[in-house]
């Protein structure tokens, strides 16, 4: 008989005993983390190697200096000019009409002829006043020897003094009979109330016409007036005697000049301007009312301010700027120049150069051309060519 024997039993639970973690296992999560680790840092360090050498790279290889043309600021004294816009009216102009109703029987000017004060120009039909006026001269005649007997007579004292009278009457009526006539007879001769030039014709030999229908044009150019407004502000710098220069399109880069001889007293309320009048002499009768002109008046200097040319002010929403020059040396001893963005303060353009109230002091040295390829701290070189003339005003084409 077998007897089995149980073998003995600790008394711990069978899942309280210790497990020891394989010696490979160990050695693998130490190879791995090791492997990461150097992966990371080798990761770290090419970026910061990358990055040194970028900067560098960019620091040993600067852009080549940009050329650009350069101009000085300097403090002038420059023309103090009120500008505005008006027209040319003729001092005298006048649609030539006839006071009283005829009919044409001779047209004795050419249309676009210059004609003298007192010219004929169209005679109207004045049969019946011619025969009315010989009809009173001949009453006349009676009368005057009627007169002259009565006076005789009345001296030797054998005719009455109401004789006399009589007479006197007669021939005053006779007298004042030609007058009259004389007069409508001139009516119907039209003559040129000043010298002139004439404009086109709108009649014809043989019309009716009826007093106030308007014959030819004629108008004086040897001055004109020319007419504009400038607004209240300015209105206390203007003064009757001022010069005042003009341009029209007709003729571009060619001014006129004259001079301020009204001022209108009264402000207009709508647009609080004042209109003031020049006249402008006009020997070669090329300037012609109703033009448009530009008008300048010259005001007396202002004290001298700096200025640049025109093209030197970048204008900007930001505010206006320009590039000012400056010396730089560099390690090696060289120097170099820079130019920095320095914000100005502008006043007026005037014939292509700009007022600069605050920002630069005379002498300074700034970009005329070539500021689209420029920014703050940019190297330049000077270019040898000159600036070009900058017109005052854009070309009109």
């Amino acid at each position: 008989m077998n007897i089995v024997t149980e073998p003995k039993l600790s008394g711990k639970p069978i899942s309280d005993k210790s497990h020891k973690r394989p010696v490979r296992l160990v050695r693998w999560f130490i190879v791995v983390g090791t492997l990461l680790a150097l992966l990371v840092g080798g990761l770290v360090w090419f970026n910061y190697f990358r990055g040194k050498m970028i900067a560098q790279f960019f620091a040993n290889n600067k852009p080549p200096p940009v050329s650009v043309n350069v101009a000085t600021a300097k403090s002038e004294t420059i023309p103090n000019l009120l500008t505005a816009v008006g027209d040319l009216a003729a001092v005298h102009q006048v649609n030539v009409t006839s006071d009283v109703n005829g009919r044409i029987t001779d047209i004795q000017f050419t249309a676009g002829a210059s004609v003298k004060a007192g010219t004929p120009l169209v005679q109207l039909f004045d049969g019946p006043e011619q025969g009315d006026l010989a009809n009173f001269k001949a009453q006349q005649r009676v009368a005057q020897i009627s007169l002259d007997r009565a006076k005789q007579l009345a001296e030797r004292q054998v005719g009455p003094q109401a004789t006399v009278d009589t007479a006197q009457a007669a021939f005053d009526q006779a007298s004042a009979g030609i007058a009259k006539t004389e007069a409508i007879i001139s009516q119907k001769l039209v003559r040129a109330p000043f010298d002139g030039e004439l404009g086109v014709r709108k009649v014809e030999v043989g019309q009716y016409l009826t007093a106030g229908t308007q014959i030819v044009s004629l108008t004086d150019l040897s001055a004109l007036y020319a007419n504009f407004t400038v607004t209240e502000k300015d209105s206390g710098q203007l003064k009757v005697g001022q010069i005042v220069r003009i341009a029209v399109d007709a003729y571009p880069g060619r001014t006129f000049e004259g001079k301020i001889t009204t001022i209108e007293p009264q402000i207009a309320t709508e647009t609080r301007n004042i209109r003031v009048q020049a006249t402008i002499q006009n020997p070669d009768r090329i300037l012609k009312p109703g033009m448009f002109v530009t008008t300048t008046v010259v005001l007396p200097n202002k004290p001298p301010v700096i200025t640049v040319p025109e093209t030197a002010v970048d204008y900007t929403l930001y505010g206006d700027s320009v590039y000012l020059l400056s010396e730089k040396k560099e390690e090696d001893g060289k120097t170099s120049l820079t130019v920095t963005r320095t914000f100005v303060q502008t006043g007026n353009r005037i014939e292509g150069r700009a007022e600069i109230l605050k920002g630069l002091k005379d002498g300074d040295r700034v970009v005329a051309l070539g500021q689209l390829k420029l920014q703050s701290g940019s190297a330049v070189t000077v270019s040898n060519e000159p600036v070009p003339p900058i017109p005052a005003k854009p070309p009109r084409y």
